[in-house]
C-alpha cells in the first residue's frame, strides 16, 4: 500500500492529496510542520515546552486530529479556528429577521456554517397586529437564509452548510416535513428530483439547508405513557426512509432548550450565537489506555486554549462563547478500533472502559485547566462530529460510523470549479487486510449494516452515555420502495427509533439515491485496486458525502 515519503504517517496516496489540497500551506508543507505550526499558533504561553512537545507529536502521528478550520488557519493571519456557528431566533419581529439574515451571512463569510431553531416563529397566517397582516411564518425565514447560503461561498471558496429545526407542535410542522420533497416538484417535463440527479447543482429548496424535527419531553412523556408516537413522528420517519429528511432533534428533561445546534447537529446549546470547537481523537491510532489518557488531556487543553485564541464573526459571539466556553472534543476511528480486535460493530465491555477514560480526563481537566488560567469553566466537553476529510488524512473510519464501504468511488471539488473522482480503497480497510489478513468481504461496512439499522441506532445510543452534547451520525438505509425499505417498514422502523430516543440526541439516515448526484459509490475491490492512484473528471457534479446526508459539510473540512 502507498505510503507518503514526506509525510510518513499518512495511510494512503489519497490522504496525501486532501492534506495538499486542503491544508498544505507555506510554513507547513508537511503535516509535521503543520503540527508544530498549529500548536504554537493556538497554545502560545499556555502549555508547558514539554506538553507542546508530547501534543505536536501526537498531532504529526494523527492520533489527534484539530478539526479542519484549526488545520487550515494555523500560521495564517486570520484565526478562524471554529467550524460552526448556533443561532436561535428568540422573538418573531421584523427587527429579528433582519438580525437572522445578517448573523447568516456573517458567520458564513468566516468560512464556518451555522444552524438555527426557528420555533418561535409564528405559524403562517397568524394575524398581525401591528400591521393588520399575516405571519409569513418559518418556512420562508428558513428559505431566505438558504438563499444567502447559496450566495456567500464559505470563505470564498465553499458551499455552504446550513441547519434547520422547527418543534413537532409548531403548527406548520405539515409544511416542513415535506419541505425538501423535491419528488413531487415539478420543473418542466421532470421533478426537481430528476433534475439533481442530471445536475448536482441544480438549485432546489432548501438546498444548503439540512432540516429537523425538534422533540421535547412533552412528546416522550406522551410516548412512555401511552405506547402513542404521534402523527408527526411517524410521518417524520416516513419523510426521513424515503428523501433523507427531516432529520430528528432530541432534547428531554434538562436538555429540553438545547435545540441550537451547528450545521452538522453535534454540538448543542439553549443560547443563540454559540460557537463549535472541534478536534477528534483518533482511536484507531491509540495503543493503550495510558495514551489515551494522555492524549485526551492534551487535547482538552489544546481546545480550551483555541477559546483563548480564535476569531469571532461579531460580538455576541465572544459573549456567549465567554459564558460557555463549550469544547466539541470528538472521536474518530471507533469501527477501526473493533476491526483490530476481531470485534463486530458493537460497543464492548473494553471499548465501554477506553470511553470512560474519554469522558473522565475531558470532565476533569477542562476544570482544572480553565481554573488555572482564570477563566469560565466549559459547560460541554464531548461532541462527535462527522470528521469526513480529517478521518481520511488519519487513515481512520470517521466518528463512529462503520467503514462505508470497503472499496468506493469519492468526488470531489477541485480548483473550485470541476469536480474529480479517484478510486479509493478505503484505508481502514486496506490497513486491516495487510496487517491482519482480514478478507476484504468479512469487513462490516455501512452498506451492509443498511440492512440492520437497530445495530447503528443501538451503537450510537451506547456512545452517547459518555457524551455529554451530540453525536452527527448517518445510518445508510437501502433505497425507499425496496423490500428492506418501503411504506410497510416505516412503523417497525418508527418503534425501533423511538424506543432508544431518550439515550439519543439526534439521528439521521440516508436512503440510498435518496438526493441523487450519489456521492459515493460502492464498487469492487478488485476493480479499485486496478485503478487505485488515477484521478478523472466527470460532467456530473457531485458535493461530499457529508453535504447531503444530514451532516452539512462543514465538521470534516
Amino acid at each position: 500500500m502507498f505510503r507518503s515519503n514526506t509525510n510518513p504517517m499518512f495511510r494512503s496516496k489519497f490522504a496525501e492529496d486532501i492534506f495538499n489540497h486542503k491544508y498544505r500551506h507555506d510554513g507547513a508543507e508537511t503535516f509535521s510542520e503543520l503540527a508544530k505550526t498549529l500548536v504554537e499558533d493556538v497554545c502560545q504561553e499556555h502549555l508547558t515546552a514539554d506538553e507542546k512537545e508530547t501534543l505536536t507529536e501526537a498531532i504529526a502521528a494523527l492520533k489527534f486530529i484539530p478539526g479542519g478550520r484549526y488545520l487550515y488557519y494555523a500560521g495564517r493571519d486570520k484565526k478562524f479556528f471554529n467550524n460552526c456557528y448556533l443561532l436561535k431566533s428568540s422573538e418573531d419581529t421584523r427587527e429579528s429577521w433582519s438580525n437572522l439574515a445578517w448573523k447568516a451571512a456573517s458567520c458564513l463569510m468566516t468560512g464556518g456554517g451555522i444552524g438555527n431553531d426557528y420555533s418561535v416563529y409564528r405559524s403562517s397566517g397568524t394575524p398581525l397586529k401591528s400591521t393588520g397582516g399575516m405571519a409569513s411564518g418559518p418556512l420562508p425565514a428558513m428559505k431566505f437564509v438558504d438563499h444567502i447560503g447559496g450566495s456567500v461561498m464559505q470563505g470564498g471558496s465553499r458551499r455552504s452548510a446550513i441547519y434547520a429545526s422547527l418543534n413537532h407542535k409548531h403548527g406548520d410542522i405539515e409544511d416542513f416535513l415535506v419541505a425538501k420533497n423535491w419528488d413531487d416538484m415539478p420543473v418542466g417535463n421532470i421533478t426537481m428530483a430528476q433534475a439533481k440527479e442530471q445536475d448536482f447543482n441544480f438549485k432546489c429548496p432548501l438546498d444548503h439547508t439540512n432540516i429537523s424535527v425538534n422533540y421535547d419531553t412533552e412528546w416522550l412523556m406522551q410516548y412512555w405513557n401511552t405506547g402513542e408516537l404521534g402523527d408527526v413522528f411517524v410521518k417524520n420517519v416516513e419523510q426521513a426512509l424515503r428523501t433523507a429528511e427531516p432529520g430528528f432533534s432530541f432534547n428531554f428533561f434538562d436538555k429540553e432548550d438545547e435545540t441550537a445546534r451547528n450545521a452538522c447537529t453535534e454540538v448543542t446549546s439553549a443560547d443563540d450565537s454559540d460557537v463549535c470547537n472541534l478536534g477528534s481523537i483518533n482511536l484507531g491510532r491509540i495503543d493503550n489506555l495510558a495514551e489515551l489518557r494522555t492524549i485526551t488531556e492534551l487535547a482538552t487543553k489544546f481546545l480550551i486554549c483555541g477559546t483563548l485564541r480564535a476569531e469571532l464573526p461579531y460580538q455576541k459571539v465572544y459573549e456567549v462563547r465567554e459564558k460557555n466556553r463549550r469544547l466539541g472534543l470528538g472521536l474518530m476511528g471507533l469501527h477501526e478500533w473493533l476491526i483490530k480486535r476481531n470485534e463486530k460493530y458493537e460497543v464492548t465491555p473494553k471499548l465501554h472502559r477506553w470511553l470512560g477514560i474519554y469522558q473522565g480526563v475531558s470532565d476533569t481537566v477542562s476544570r482544572s485547566f480553565a481554573d488555572s488560567l482564570s477563566i469560565s469553566r466549559p459547560v460541554a466537553n464531548r461532541a462527535i462530529a462527522p470528521t469526513g476529510s480529517i478521518a481520511i488524512v488519519g487513515g481512520t473510519s470517521s466518528g463512529i460510523e462503520p467503514i462505508f464501504a470497503v472499496a468506493y468511488k469519492r468526488r470531489y471539488l477541485k480548483g473550485n470549479k470541476r469536480w474529480h473522482y479517484q478510486y479509493v480503497i478505503d484505508s481502514t480497510a486496506q490497513e486491516m487486510v495487510e496487517l491482519y489478513d482480514v478478507k476484504p468481504d468479512d469487513i462490516e461496512s455501512a452498506l451492509n449494516l443498511a440492512e440492520d439499522y437497530e445495530r447503528r441506532i443501538k451503537f450510537q445510543f451506547d456512545v452517547q452515555k459518555y457524551v455529554d452534547m451530540s453525536i452527527s451520525s448517518t445510518i445508510n438505509l437501502p433505497k425507499w420502495g425496496t423490500k428492506l425499505n418501503n411504506p410497510d417498514t416505516v412503523k417497525p422502523f418508527a418503534n425501533t427509533l423511538a424506543k432508544y430516543a431518550h439515550g439519543l440526541r439526534g439521528f439521521t439516515c440516508y436512503p440510498d439515491g435518496a438526493r441523487g448526484g450519489q456521492p459515493l459509490t460502492q464498487c469492487s475491490y478488485s476493480e479499485a485496486i486496478d485503478k487505485l492512484g488515477e484521478e478523472f473528471e466527470e460532467s456530473i457534479e457531485t458535493h461530499d458525502i457529508c453535504e447531503i446526508s444530514g451532516h452539512g459539510g462543514v465538521c470534516n473540512v
